[in-house]
């Protein structure tokens, strides 16, 4: 563990979630903001804004989960790490899911 100016940084299952949180909430927004460029005339109503409030708050959230992991993981036990472990499996599913689905319906 290396303490810099109070901040511990631990290298550890969290640090590196909080890691891949964090690089996917990147990846995932530049992903959606070029779909929704795209293909966003066709949506209407309430289907536009559900993409749009997904567009603003899941990499927000993503954002800071993996800032908080990354510094804060060191203190989980093992028992929240694979948890933690298992949520990011059940993100990256749902969002690849996601991406996919606009990327096979974008012919249509």
């Amino acid at each position: 563990m290396l303490t810099f100016a109070q901040v511990n940084f631990g290298l550890n299952i969290a640090g590196l979630i909080g890691i891949v949180y964090f690089l996917w909430a990147i990846v995932y927004l530049i992903l959606t903001v070029a779909w929704l460029s795209q293909r966003g005339t066709r949506l209407r109503g309430w289907a536009l804004a559900l993409y749009i409030i997904q567009l603003i708050f899941t990499p927000i959230i993503m954002l800071l989960s993996g800032i908080i992991l990354f510094y804060q993981g060191w203190r989980l036990d093992p028992i929240l790490q694979f948890e933690q472990f298992l949520l990011l499996l059940l993100i990256l599913y749902l969002s690849i899911k996601d991406i996919v689905i606009n990327a096979v319906y974008r012919d249509r």
